[in-house]
């Protein structure tokens, strides 16, 4: 069962360095903790490095597609929560 509120998907992953792309459709920012979740994926994370267009970010507006680094694997579909705080 997923906790907190769904933010947006995986619609991409790089399995070399460990980075999914999300396309969010709320804000996220440094700091806020994940819930990567899907038929075969199902862990929490702090988001600790996020980029867009290559450029390090420290916060995303809605509607962007940001590069996260991810602890574990992610599949193209998962969905994203973002747990309260």
């Amino acid at each position: 069962m997923a906790e907190g509120v769904r933010i947006g998907e995986v619609i991409h992953f790089y399995n070399k360095i460990q980075v999914a792309v999300l396309r969010i459709s709320e804000p996220i920012k440094l700091g806020d903790r994940l819930h990567f979740l899907g038929a075969h994926t199902d862990f929490l994370q702090e988001v600790r490095s996020m980029q867009i267009e290559h450029q390090p970010i420290e916060e995303a507006e809605a509607g962007s597609e940001v590069a996260v680094k991810v602890d574990q694997r992610v599949r193209r579909g998962d969905s994203v929560f973002r747990l309260s705080e």
